[in-house]
C-alpha cells in the first residue's frame, strides 16, 4: 500500500512537471510569436495595439521636406556659381582668342592653318593679357602673391632637333621632347617682343604645342543680391595652340579651374548677408540632428530584427530540429532601413560640406551637389516603402521584386549582344561618322536608336565614300535596330508584364505562405515546412494567405479584430 502511494505521487509530479514544461514552452512560443507579429506590423497597425506613436514614420516625413528644401536652396546658389563661371569662361575666350566667334568649333575653340596667323594669335594672348585693366568691363584682375603679380608662363613644347638639309628638306627628329618656357610679368609684357624675339621663332615641324598659363582674381557679386557673402575666385587660365598632329592644322582651346581665394574673408559687406548666412547655417545642423536621429532609429530597427531572428532560429532548431530558410531570414533584414541610413550618411555628409562652403571655407560645389542628390534620390524612393502598406500602391513594389532577378539575367545576356554593336560600330563605323567616333558615343548613340530617337539623322549623316562600308553600316544599323527593338525589348517588357500579371493573381487569389507566416498566424498544423512531404528545401508555397492581410493598415478595425498587447 505504501509503495502504491509513493508510486501514485511520483506519477503526480512527473505530469505536473511536464504539463509545466508544456506550459513554459507555449509561454515562450506564443511571446515570440507576439514580438514578431509587433515588429512586422505597419506603423498604424503598432499604434492601434500599444499606443506606440510612429517617430520613425514622423521622422522620415520631416526629413522629406527638409532635405528637399536644403536642396532647392543650395541648387538656386549653385545655379548663381555655375552661371558666373561660364559667363567668365565666355569672356575670357572673347579677350584672348583672336577671331574667336562665339561658338566652339568642337572640343577646341578655334582653329588656325598659317604660320602668320599663328603668331598672331600668340602675340594677340600676351597684348590682352598686358592691357587686361582698360579691356575687361568685369571686375577682374592680375592675381598675387606675396603682394606681387603672378607672371604669365608661356611653354613651348617640339621635339629635339637633330639636322635638316635644305635642299631636299629630309626630317631627322628625335622623339623625345624638350620644352622651353618663358615667364612675362603683367609689367614687363609690354617690352615682351623685343627682349624675347627669338623665343617667339617657331619651327612649325617641330613643334608639337604651346601652353600659355596665367592667373587671374575676381569676385561673383551675384550672391550679394540674395543677401549672402559674396565668392572670391582665382581663375587659373591655359591656352593650349595644339600642333600634335602636324596636319597643317593648330587647334586654340582656352579652359580655366576656378578655386576659392581667401581675399572676400577680409572684405565687409553691409545689409543682412551674414544674418541670413547664419539662418542658412543654423538650418543646415537642424538637418543633421533629423538624419542622426533617423539613422539611429533605423539602426536600432535593425539590431531589433537580428536579435528577432537568433530567437526565431533557436526556437526552430530547439523544437523543430529544422533551420530557418533563407527566404524567411531576409524578411528581417529590412532593405528599406539599409537605404534610409545610406540617405542618412550622404545627407549629413553633404550638410557638413553645404555649411562650408556657407561659411566660404570651401566651394566644391560639385562634391556637395553629388552627396545632396544622391541623399534626396533615397529619400524620395524611401516613401515606396510607406506606401507599400496600401495594397493598390503595393503591386509597384512587388512587381519589381519579382521582375527583377529575371531582368537582371536577362540585361546580362543582352548587354553582351549590345557590347558586342559597341565595339564593332567604333571600328567599323567610327572613320565615317561623328556618333561613332568614342566607344562611349557609340554607347549613347545605340542607347537612343534602342528607343526609337534620332533614326534618321544616324542613317543619313553617313559619308558615302566607301561604298563597302557604306553597305556595312545599312546592315549593321538595320540588324540592331531589328534586333533590339523588335526582339530584345519585347522580351524585356514581356518579364515585367508576366511579374505583374503573377503579382495580381496573387493578389486575387492569396499569397504563398512562407514558415515566418504559418508561425505568425498560429498554424499548428505543417509547421515547419521543411522535410514534410511534397514540400522541398526551400520555404513553403503549399497554402496562401488571403489578400485582406495585405491591406491598408489605416482601414477602420473589425469588432471582431483581436489586438494584440505586448507587455
Amino acid at each position: 500500500m505504501e509503495m502504491s502511494d509513493r508510486y501514485c505521487q511520483g506519477m503526480r509530479e512527473d505530469v505536473s512537471s511536464i504539463s509545466t514544461s508544456m506550459a513554459t514552452d507555449l509561454t515562450t512560443e506564443e511571446i515570440l510569436r507576439d514580438d514578431l507579429r509587433f515588429y512586422f506590423m505597419s506603423p498604424c497597425e503598432k499604434y492601434r495595439s500599444r499606443r506606440q506613436l510612429p517617430w520613425k514614420l514622423a521622422v522620415q516625413i520631416s526629413k522629406i521636406f527638409m532635405i528637399t528644401l536644403q536642396l532647392i536652396l543650395f541648387g538656386l546658389n549653385n545655379q548663381l556659381v555655375v552661371s558666373y563661371k561660364e559667363e567668365n569662361l565666355m569672356a575670357f575666350k572673347n579677350l584672348f582668342l583672336k577671331g574667336y566667334s562665339g561658338v566652339d568649333e568642337d572640343d577646341y575653340s578655334i582653329s588656325v592653318y598659317t604660320r602668320q596667323n599663328v603668331y598672331d594669335s600668340l602675340h594677340y594672348v600676351i597684348d590682352q593679357y598686358s592691357q587686361l585693366g582698360n579691356l575687361s568691363v568685369g571686375p577682374i584682375s592680375y592675381a598675387e602673391e606675396n603682394e606681387k603679380f603672378l607672371p604669365l608662363l608661356i611653354c613651348k613644347k617640339s621635339y629635339k632637333r637633330g639636322s635638316v638639309e635644305p635642299s631636299e628638306e629630309p626630317f631627322d627628329i628625335d622623339a623625345e621632347l624638350e620644352t622651353v618656357c618663358l615667364s612675362l610679368d603683367p609689367e614687363s609684357s609690354k617690352t615682351w617682343r623685343m627682349n624675347n624675339a627669338s623665343f617667339y621663332q617657331l619651327d612649325f615641324y617641330r613643334l608639337v604645342d604651346i601652353e600659355i598659363t596665367f592667373a587671374l582674381k575676381g569676385i561673383n557679386l551675384q550672391t550679394v543680391r540674395s543677401h549672402e557673402l559674396p565668392d572670391c575666385y582665382t581663375f587659373f587660365l591655359k591656352i593650349v595652340f595644339d600642333n600634335s598632329c602636324h596636319s597643317g592644322k593648330v587647334k586654340l582651346s582656352l579652359d580655366f579651374d576656378a578655386v576659392s581665394s581667401s581675399v572676400c574673408k577680409n572684405w565687409k559687406i553691409s545689409g543682412t548677408a551674414q544674418k541670413n548666412t547664419h539662418y542658412l547655417l543654423i538650418f543646415d545642423a537642424f538637418v543633421i540632428v533629423v538624419c542622426l536621429i533617423s539613422a539611429v532609429l533605423c539602426t536600432r530597427s535593425l539590431i531589433l530584427a537580428v536579435r528577432l531572428l537568433q530567437r526565431f532560429s533557436s526556437f526552430c532548431l530547439e523544437n523543430y530540429n529544422q533551420k530557418v530558410c533563407e527566404d524567411d531570414q531576409r524578411e528581417f533584414l529590412n532593405g528599406w532601413y539599409i537605404l534610409v541610413i545610406i540617405s542618412d550618411v550622404l545627407a549629413i555628409i553633404g550638410s557638413i560640406l553645404k555649411m562650408e562652403i556657407q561659411a566660404k571655407s570651401m566651394t566644391n560645389y560639385d562634391v556637395c551637389s553629388i552627396f545632396l542628390g544622391t541623399s534626396t534620390l533615397m529619400v524620395w524612393v524611401g516613401v515606396i516603402r510607406y506606401l507599400g502598406y496600401f495594397e493598390k500602391y503595393n503591386v509597384l513594389i512587388l512587381t519589381m521584386r519579382a521582375a527583377l532577378p529575371k531582368v537582371l539575367r536577362f540585361c546580362c545576356c543582352a548587354g553582351m549582344i549590345y557590347l558586342g554593336y559597341t565595339f564593332c560600330g567604333w571600328i567599323v563605323l567610327g572613320p565615317y561618322h561623328e556618333k561613332f567616333e568614342g566607344l562611349s558615343r557609340v554607347a549613347e548613340c545605340l542607347f537612343s536608336l534602342v528607343n526609337g530617337d534620332d533614326m534618321f539623322p544616324t542613317f543619313a549623316e553617313f559619308e558615302q565614300k566607301n561604298t563597302m562600308v557604306w553597305l556595312f553600316s545599312r546592315a549593321y544599323l538595320y540588324s540592331f535596330i531589328s534586333l533590339f527593338i523588335y526582339m530584345v525589348l519585347s522580351l524585356f517588357i514581356a518579364l515585367i508584364t508576366d511579374a505583374y500579371e503573377t503579382i495580381k493573381g496573387y493578389q486575387t487569389t492569396g499569397f504563398p505562405m512562407t514558415e515566418l507566416q504559418r508561425f505568425l498566424t498560429g498554424q499548428k498544423e505543417g509547421f515547419p515546412l521543411q522535410g514534410q512531404e511534397g514540400v522541398g528545401p526551400e520555404c513553403g508555397e503549399a497554402e496562401t494567405v488571403h489578400p485582406s492581410v495585405m491591406l491598408c493598415c489605416c482601414r477602420r478595425v473589425p469588432k471582431d479584430d483581436t489586438v494584440i498587447l505586448i507587455s
